[in-house]
């Protein structure tokens, strides 16, 4: 199975996480061409590497056909991929099939936690009614197994089982 990477991001600090209530921040987000991975800590670089012990999201997944649903349905021409503040963009595969899988791309292996559920933010970040429009379809939060290079383009997914949610 090939998998596309289309768009690699990562943001230094935190604009929606933790500040229910005091409003959002303006922390940068970058658009990568490549993403260094460490296993078991997360994307070099991004607010959630280190995170803490086992954390189900250090690194996030989400579909450029959702994307271009939103930008669609909501009549957001202009709107960037970065504005849902996933670390990759991808073409080729539903997410949610990855839930409770170990599966690699290309040479690196990760575990699919669970749906990167959106929260009330989104309708800040996008439009009114994106949270909602996205329930069941807002990305995949995954742990990282191995170290390695994260480059855009095209990739073999191999599935290499199912694990535990947790």
């Amino acid at each position: 199975m090939m998998i596309e990477l289309t768009h690699l991001y990562r943001s230094p600090g935190h604009d929606f996480f933790g500040r229910h209530g005091k409003g959002r921040e303006e922390h940068a987000i970058e658009s990568c061409d490549t993403l260094e991975l460490v296993a078991g800590s997360g994307i070099v670089g991004d607010r959630f590497f280190d995170y803490k012990p086992d954390y189900k999201g250090q690194i996030t997944f989400f579909e450029e056909s959702v994307y271009e649903a939103v930008k669609s349905e909501f009549n957001l021409p202009e709107l960037s991929s970065s504005a849902f503040r996933r670390n990759v963009i991808v073409r080729g595969v539903e997410l949610d099939s990855l839930i409770g899988r170990h599966f690699a791309i290309g040479d690196i292996e990760f575990t699919g936690s669970e749906e990167s559920k959106p929260c009330y933010w989104m309708d800040e970040a996008c439009a009114p009614g994106v949270e909602e429009f996205l329930r069941g379809r807002g990305g995949l939060r995954a742990r990282i197994l191995t170290s390695g290079t994260l480059t855009k383009g095209r990739h073999d997914l191999t599935l290499l089982g199912d694990i535990p949610v947790t």
